[in-house]
């Protein structure tokens, strides 16, 4: 019997800065529509703010879990079977893999505001997808997690 795998489950949840940012959008839909008298100002500020709000909430909410046999990153599933070694990417290496040794056929789970990440490449030859990119707070958490999963699944 092998022991259970680690368990790996990371939200990758926007800065605090961008809400103040949505606060910020709410204030100016409220003064855009000062001219129209104080309630489309208070119904632009609660309207404006709260979608606002929604998009970072959404583009915040994507979640990085190793579970059953599989990588998830956001909507994707990947088996681990179709994975090679995780490679963890500190800033400087992560930012390389973004930008001028990024591949356009890789799936990147980017967020720019997570400074690290990590590259995985998929071995499956059926799949023209090079690698996989994986912006973590936890590189090393990740790959721990990636590789217990592996060797529990074996």
């Amino acid at each position: 019997m092998h022991p259970p795998a680690q368990p790996y489950d990371e939200r990758l949840t926007a800065p605090r800065s961008w809400w103040l940012i949505a606060f910020g959008i709410g204030v100016g839909c409220a003064l855009a529509l000062l001219p129209l008298g104080p309630v489309p100002m208070l119904g632009g500020l609660v309207v404006g703010g709260a979608l606002a709000a929604v998009c970072v909430s959404a583009y915040g909410s994507v979640r990085v879990r190793v579970t059953a046999g599989s990588l998830v990153a956001g909507d994707a599933r990947i088996p681990l079977e179709a994975l090679g070694e995780a490679e963890e990417l500190d800033e400087e290496g992560a930012r390389a893999w973004r930008t001028h040794k990024a591949d356009p056929r890789a799936h990147m789970l980017l967020r720019s505001y997570v400074r690290t990440a990590l590259r995985v490449p998929v071995t499956d030859p059926d799949d023209p997808t090079p690698y996989v990119y994986v912006s973590t707070r936890d590189p090393k958490a990740l790959a721990a997690a990636l590789r217990a999963e592996r060797s529990a699944s074996r």
